[in-house]
């Protein structure tokens, strides 16, 4: 049994935006989404490509919009849907240098965890495409087969991150001092000030700035990415269309 665990969160870190818009792209196709929610989620995707930053009003916005998608909806079925998206929209969106990374610490013997804020659905498929030892996310609640509409625990996100890793930490007995993790965003701060190694990939500028302050590694894998977002930033950010922003999210899916 190893004492040294590696904790990677899942969008711009190990995945080249986010899983849960793409997410929401497939189950658009599938008739789960209108036209309508589909445009707010451009919006969103080109609001994080923009700044680099989640903001947590965008993120209880997708959690509300996707548990009232699900409500009443056959927990298997939903899981066929979603291992069909993941293999149509997020399998090729995955990040090389940041996975080389993680196949590094799976041969050095070390436990590869995948924490993330997206469902657990997709989760568990991240994981299990990429060898890890497991993969966590936000769980909706279920009952008799069908989803209620309702979290069990709440958003895998920001300090429940934290606790989630020291639960591992407590049921394996990880030492967190030996442990690393990496994320892309200052929300995981908890997360990633719980083990002695932390790491910053892809930082946004909050968390670019504590990596820096703390002699942290950072990983930039995304420089193109990042040319691009600060030539948006002003159009998008500072009150670019829906309809523009939509149109970036084509050109960049």
């Amino acid at each position: 049994m190893t004492s040294t665990a590696v904790f990677f969160d899942l969008d711009n870190t190990l995945l080249r935006g986010t899983a849960l818009i793409q997410l929401g792209r497939g189950l658009h196709a599938r008739g789960y989404l209108s036209a309508r929610t589909m445009m707010r989620a451009a919006w969103l995707e080109a609001w994080y490509r923009a700044t680099g930053a989640e903001h947590a009003g965008h993120t209880i916005e997708a959690r509300d919009t996707v548990l009232s998608l699900i409500a009443g909806r056959d927990v298997e079925v939903f899981g066929q849907h979603c291992a069909e998206i993941f293999a149509e929209r997020i399998v090729g969106r995955f990040c090389d240098e940041a996975v080389a990374l993680s196949q590094d610490h799976l041969t050095a013997g070390h436990d590869v965890w995948l924490v993330t804020a997206s469902p657990v659905e997709i989760a568990e498929l991240c994981a299990q495409h990429l060898g890890f030892t497991g993969g966590l996310g936000t769980i909706a609640e279920r009952a008799d087969g069908a989803y209620t509409g309702r979290l069990h625990n709440g958003l895998l996100h920001g300090p429940a991150k934290a606790v989630a890793v020291q639960g591992l930490a407590d049921d394996h007995g990880y030492d967190l001092a030996e442990s690393y993790a990496y994320s892309d965003s200052i929300n995981d701060l908890p997360m990633l000030q719980l083990v002695g190694k932390p790491h910053a990939v892809n930082p946004d500028s909050r968390l670019r700035e504590h990596a820096q302050r703390h002699d942290w590694l950072i990983h930039d894998f995304h420089d193109g990415g990042n040319k691009v977002r600060r030539r948006i930033t002003r159009s998008v950010v500072a009150g670019a269309s829906i309809a523009l922003a939509a149109r970036a999210i084509v050109r960049w899916g």
